[in-house]
Order: structure tokens, then sequence, then C-alpha cells
């Protein structure tokens, strides 16, 4: 065992502090992915609009663990997570975080980020569908 795995009491607190990036990508990513799998089985709902379901959900989720954790000081989930999972196809879930939770909206570059994943999306929506 390593000193920082001694001190820490595992392996897995010590990745997630050294990389909190890593954690929450995997946490969003694993739970749009199973969102996404759940509505194209059950419900037989196209891949890419269930990505997009799945996706929206867990940006949801995270800006409102988020703000949860911004207003008791705790740990944070990094901007860059919100924002590659916004640009991924969680856009939906992220302007309704935005608006439910009162959250990120001083700040210019989520405004900036969402607005691109919208058009983006938006362009490959319309494509898929005409």
């Amino acid at each position: 065992r390593s000193r920082r795995e001694s001190r820490t009491g595992s392996y897995l607190m010590t990745a997630r502090r050294q990389s909190p990036q890593r954690f929450w990508s995997i946490v969003g990513l694993a739970v749009a992915g199973a969102i996404a799998a759940g509505l194209m089985f059950l419900l037989d709902v196209a891949p890419y609009f269930a990505w997009l379901a799945g996706a929206s959900a867990a940006l949801f989720g995270l800006y409102g663990w988020d703000k949860r954790r911004a207003a008791g000081r705790g740990r944070r989930v990094p901007e860059v997570v919100l924002h590659g999972l916004a640009l991924a196809g969680g856009f939906p879930g992220g302007w309704l975080g935005r608006a439910a939770f009162r959250h990120k909206t001083r700040q210019p570059v989520f405004l900036v980020v969402l607005l691109l994943a919208t058009v983006l999306h938006g362009g490959l929506i319309f494509w898929f569908l005409r």
C-alpha cells in the first residue's frame, strides 16, 4: 500500500481526490448510458433520441447535485464535466437544470456552451428527421 492509500483508506477515494473530472465524467456517462439503454430496449426509442434523454437526465441531476454542494461548500462537479455532457447531448437537461436550480446563470460561458450544444444537436435532429 502506498502512503496516500493508507491515509485515505482506499484507492477509490485516492483516485477520486486526484481526478474529480474523471469521477464525475464516469458517473454522468454511466447514468446517461443506463437511461438510454433502458429507453432503447424497453420502449424501442431510437438510439440518438434515447441518448439525448439519458444525457439530459444525467446533466439535470449533476446541475442539482452541484447546486446542493455549492450551498454546502462541498466538493463540486467540475465545470468541464457539465460542459462536456451538455455538448454530448445533455443540453435540454442543462437548460432545465439551469432554470430549476437557478444555477450557473451568472457565468456567460455556460450560456455559450448551452447555445452551441442546442444549435449543434438541433442541426443533427433536423438532419435525422428530414
